[in-house]
């Protein structure tokens, strides 16, 4: 008889004993008070008659939960290494996250996702990934790799990769391009989950995408959205991270009837909401504030997503299941008492125990390449009078496409027209310093002095750069490349704040409450130079980004989403 046997029968005590639980069962939807036996990474038994243990804990009513899944998320938007993004995940009761990596993988391919697979290892987090879709994203821009079906297939034979990751593609998809067909086949022979994104698709468009094998959508804004993806057998994951937050207007859409095909996801989340909000624990809160049953709350964070991505081994307290467990003080606050990872207790009253962090091979550290600048590089340069400006919608990367009035100098090239808040911006391409430059202008970013630079341009990364002026736009492109990575805010050719993301030009070395403060003080920079977005960079890197309509820039030019091609600057009629 092996040991987790003997414990469940009570035969020997437990490795741990956790005792004066209120237990939220997520199976059966109840709460009650229990005793939880544990025997090294599972759980042996559910009962009050466990009463011996090894080492017992008194939870003294605390209510335990699963440990909690963060069902979709892009490390790289949190700027943090593995080990330091679960050092305060973990503090927050999240246990498990599905990373999509196709971020790195745009910039070092299958190279870059290795990476963060090896420097996610041997943490008291399990870091599982979905193989990246779109790398590139899209035939409309320059990615630093090209990730094909082949590169998917080995990825998606390894154990902690669950699937496919979010299809961006949704025009290839629908047109049967042999390339998406293939990868969707890979994913599907080996029984793999397949992620979506498909914003605003719907009717019959929406039906072939779902019929391709896609059950899952993220970019969900509306309950009218969610209400029709769900009809048609989407899961549907409620965001609500630093950039996209549809909670509020998805909420409505969960009811018990149909919550078991709903799951909470952060998609994006940068460290400054870690540390004042927390991690998948802010949802919860969140969702309760709004109305929603706690219990159902609970499960949208921990069984479901479980489900969802075919883990059953975890996402509910129950003999057999992994013991990745969560004590909090209420069912409102969701304050973390106590998180347990694999039978091991990792973090008391917000504070994880220390982790290792591996070391970083240094090629990962000088990616950024680019072809110098010329001396009329950014210059703009149109035969009429009107232009397609990239109009921003406030937080949302969704963008509007608009047709307006372009200000000229006495040269005839296209400026800044500050009185109307229209910027030129630039996508510099990054990985082969082939020279390539897109130029164009954009709406509601309100600088007035200056310019921001940033190696974060989603997805695939290239140098993007706004500002009043070429000058300060030049010197802050090259400011970025010299940090080999990061953001800037650049004004009479002097630096006024800067960001250092050297790893892959997307992620940071230091700690999150240093990246938390330089990434503070490059937001403020940028606001005492008028701009009147609080996330001002998030905002920057989503403009790049040409399968979210729907006016969007790359190394290329201006993208039209909805017509997924590039399109000229100017405007005729």
């Amino acid at each position: 008889m092996d040991h987790l046997t003997a414990v469940a029968r009570g035969l020997e005590p437990a490795d741990l004993l956790l005792t004066n639980a209120n237990l939220v069962n997520v199976l059966s939807g109840e709460i009650y008070p229990t005793n939880v036996a544990i025997s090294g990474e599972w759980i042996a038994g559910v009962d009050q008659e466990y009463t011996k243990g090894k080492e017992s804990i008194d939870l003294e009513g605390l209510f335990l939960l699963p440990g909690l899944i963060n069902g979709h998320f892009h490390l790289e938007s949190s700027f943090l290494t593995p080990a330091e993004y679960a050092r305060l995940a973990l503090a927050h009761g999240t246990t498990t996250i599905i990373l999509d990596p196709h971020e790195i993988a745009n910039v070092l391919g299958s190279a870059g996702v290795q990476a963060l697979l090896d420097n996610s290892q041997n943490l008291p987090l399990d870091f599982f990934f979905l193989a990246p879709s779109c790398v590139p994203t899209s035939s409309l821009e320059t990615s630093g790799a090209h990730m094909p079906a082949k590169d998917l297939e080995k990825m998606l034979a390894h154990k902690r990769f669950l699937g496919l990751g979010e299809m961006m593609n949704f025009p290839g998809v629908l047109q049967h391009d042999p390339e998406v067909k293939q990868k969707i086949a890979v994913a599907q022979k080996r029984g793999k989950i397949i992620d979506g994104h498909a914003p605003l698709l719907n009717k019959k468009d929406l039906n072939a995408y779902i019929a391709s094998g896609i059950d899952s959508d993220h970019e969900c804004t509306s309950k009218k959205e969610g209400e029709e993806k769900m009809r048609l057998g989407m899961w549907i994951m409620i965001r609500e991270g630093t950039v996209a937050k549809n909670l509020d207007d998805l909420l409505p859409l969960v009811n018990p009837q149909n919550s078991r095909r709903c799951l909470f996801v952060l998609d994006d989340l940068e460290p400054g909401d870690l540390l004042a909000k927390g991690e998948m624990d802010h949802l919860l809160r969140r969702a309760v504030s709004l109305g929603l049953d706690p219990i159902i709350a609970i499960q949208m964070a921990t069984i479901n997503p479980a489900q969802r991505f075919k883990i059953g081994d975890r996402g509910a307290i129950a003999p057999g299941k992994r013991a990745d467990l969560l004590a909090v003080t209420d069912l409102k606050n969701f304050g973390a008492a106590l998180t347990i990872k694999d039978g091991q207790i990792v973090a008391r009253e917000g504070k994880t125990y220390p982790l290792f962090s591996p070391s970083l091979n240094q090629k990962y550290l000088q990616t950024i390449k680019i072809k110098p600048l010329t001396d009329d590089a950014l210059a703009i340069r149109l035969s009429g009078s009107a232009a397609w400006v990239i109009g921003l919608i406030p937080n949302q990367i969704l963008t509007e496409k608009k047709c307006l009035p372009v200000k000229k100098d006495d040269e005839g090239l296209v400026k800044a027209d500050l009185e109307n808040d229209i910027l030129k911006v630039a996508v510099i391409e990054r990985h082969k310093a082939s020279g390539n430059i897109g130029l164009g202008l954009v709406q509601g970013f309100g600088l007035k002095k200056g310019a921001l630079a940033s190696s974060l341009g989603h997805d695939s990364h290239n140098l993007i750069v706004i500002g009043t002026n070429d000058e300060d736009m030049k010197l802050a492109i090259e400011e970025v490349q010299k940090m080999q990575g990061g953001l800037v805010v650049m004004e009479r050719a002097g630096i006024k704040a800067s960001l250092p993301l050297p790893f892959a030009g997307l992620i940071s070395l230091e700690k999150a409450e240093v990246v938390a403060d330089q990434l503070s003080q490059v937001n403020q920079a940028a606001q005492k130079l008028g701009c009147k977005l609080q996330n001002p960079f998030l905002a920057l890197s989503f403009l790049t980004l040409p399968v979210i309509p729907e006016l969007k820039i790359t190394d290329k030019g201006l993208v039209d989403v909805s017509a997924f091609q590039v399109i000229p600057l100017e405007a005729n009629y």
